[in-house]
């Protein structure tokens, strides 16, 4: 059994989180993972404090286990959904698109943990002085918006520059990427795509099937020249979308042409005019099954492998 500060500081029995996808990581995803051991997370994205109302009682129907909830700082019912999370005692919050700062001294008063994503050492240290109690450190390897910095170099980076957990993310499906992880020095992996093949998810079977024929290089970042690129998978979209920004089109053109597009692709399944969001690691994603059965899958494995590792050491 891993036993890690993760483990610790959240009360969870596996150091496995679960990304905070919009629209499709939803109480159900996040309860099921939650109850298999994991720490499930719902991803609120651009939804108002009714909604994450909701989804939060959703999972309190499904386990009395920690859960999560991840704020999009960009949201125009963020300051609403801060009052939410705070009111209702979730015991996680993560938080992406920006810096939490402002936020972070009145959620911890209130005994919720903050967890930001970050894409740099920078930003990490600076959450850190404010009062993170870990970060996610995740790599342009992972699906939807993206930093520049690879998993393999941006976590031990991080991991040396700060002195609280870090959890690893971007590139990881499997419990060979969770050892990897470990090895890098991280306490935990917060897997997306993996979950988006798992039953509980509501993302349409179309959406769910271009992510499991997806092979190695069927991802694109895509974006680059706005500030904010997404990593998505290859399709008739994306092509146009490329060819527009080759041509020059202004960030902002750029972000009125992908508007909706990712909720087209993740709800109604057009995953052709869509944006079909996930990470390099798709072309490990093999099949839908329960979200209990990743989990344990994926700790598993990474059990197994650690033990193997152990076998490459000798004592000449």
């Amino acid at each position: 059994m891993l036993r890690t500060r993760v483990t610790e500081l959240l009360g969870i029995k596996y150091p496995l989180f679960q990304g905070g996808m919009a629209w499709i990581a939803t109480g159900q995803l996040a309860g099921a993972v939650s109850k298999a051991g994991g720490l499930g997370i719902i991803g609120v994205g651009g939804a108002d404090s009714r909604w994450l109302k909701k989804e939060i009682e959703t999972v309190r129907g499904i386990t009395d286990k920690p859960f999560g909830v991840n704020l999009i700082l960009t949201s125009p019912y963020i300051e609403e959904n801060v009052k939410t999370v705070i009111q209702e005692k979730v015991p996680v919050v993560t938080t992406g698109a920006g810096n939490p700062g402002k936020y972070i001294s009145s959620l911890k008063d209130q005994g919720i943990k903050v967890i930001p994503v970050v894409a740099s050492v920078a930003l990490a240290k600076r959450l850190v002085r404010l009062g993170a109690d870990a970060v996610i450190a995740e790599g342009m390897e992972s699906g939807g918006h993206i930093g520049e910095m690879t998993t393999m170099c941006l976590v031990p980076m991080v991991v040396d520059a700060v002195d609280v957990p870090v959890i690893a993310a971007g590139g990881i499906a499997d419990g060979r990427g969770f050892a990897a992880a470990l090895a890098l020095g991280a306490e935990g992996v917060q897997m997306g795509t993996r979950f988006v093949c798992a039953e509980e998810c509501p993302a349409h079977p179309r959406y769910k099937e271009k992510v499991l024929k997806a092979k190695d290089r069927d991802t694109v970042a895509c974006g680059l020249s706005t500030g904010h690129p997404v990593r998505a998978i290859y399709n008739q979209f994306i092509r146009y979308y490329l060819a527009r920004e080759k041509e020059g089109l202004s960030p902002q053109e750029l972000d009125e042409l992908a508007s909706g597009k990712y909720p087209a692709a993740a709800l109604e399944g057009d995953t052709d005019n869509g944006t079909v969001l996930a990470g390099q690691i798709a072309g490990l994603v093999h099949k839908i099954q329960p979200a209990e059965e990743i989990v344990l899958e994926v700790m598993e494995q990474a059990e197994s492998v650690l033990r193997k590792m152990g076998g490459y050491l000798c004592s000449d």
